[in-house]
């Protein structure tokens, strides 16, 4: 065989966690070397929330509320539950996860952590599973959820995989969520941050 030729056996085929855990800056533009690295993968995972799956909802209309407790945790909700099955269960999605494609950022971002709680509600009903890089501990619970719809996942990165002095930076007020080809009129979503690591008030900032 030439030097240059292959055959199957030299293709590796990674699954979602793998790819995104070898290739982060395919999904977040920086990786594990850059300082920003922490601050990129939420800065990614909201500008998904500002602009959405089509199949989740149209650009610029979930309310968001993220909460930032520790130099890598964070909470992201909204007011959508995404796609449900003729029993009113989530439909299923990467490594039978709450977290499918139409929320792909948010699973990439759970794909780089230690820990990732999902929490999914509509009509009375919530779901909740645990995950660990982004495969479930077990299968969706049910839990008493609040009213209306909404998702919640909450996040801890990886302090193996990001390393023992990373964190998000605590200057979020100035984060591109909208890049240069974002060309929808805004809408009625918004997003809201908290960053309630100085163990005073909340700093709180607020994007459209």
């Amino acid at each position: 065989m030439a030097d240059d030729e292959y055959s199957a056996a030299d293709i590796t085929v990674l699954d979602f966690t793998d790819h995104v855990r070898r290739c982060p800056g395919m999904y977040f533009r920086v990786g594990p070397r850059s300082p920003e690295f922490a601050t990129s993968v939420l800065c990614r995972v909201l500008s998904s929330a500002l602009h959405p799956d089509t199949r989740l909802a149209p650009d610029h209309t979930l309310r968001v509320d993220v909460g930032i407790s520790g130099d890598l945790a964070f909470a992201v909700t909204d007011d959508h539950a995404g796609q449900m099955d003729r029993q009113g269960r989530p439909r299923l999605g990467f490594h039978d996860s709450l977290l499918g494609a139409d929320r792909w950022m948010t699973a990439a971002a759970a794909a780089l952590a230690r820990r990732a709680v999902v929490e999914v509600w509509r009509d009375g009903r919530g779901f909740r599973q645990a995950l660990t890089a982004l495969r479930p501990d077990s299968a969706p619970v049910r839990f008493e959820p609040p009213a209306g719809s909404g998702t919640r996942v909450a996040v801890e990165l990886d302090p193996e995989y990001f390393g023992r002095e990373a964190a998000i930076g605590d200057d979020l007020g100035s984060l591109d969520l909208h890049g240069p080809y974002c060309v929808e009129p805004g809408g009625p979503g918004h997003i809201v941050i908290r960053d309630a690591r100085s163990g005073r008030s909340p700093t709180e900032w607020r994007y459209g």
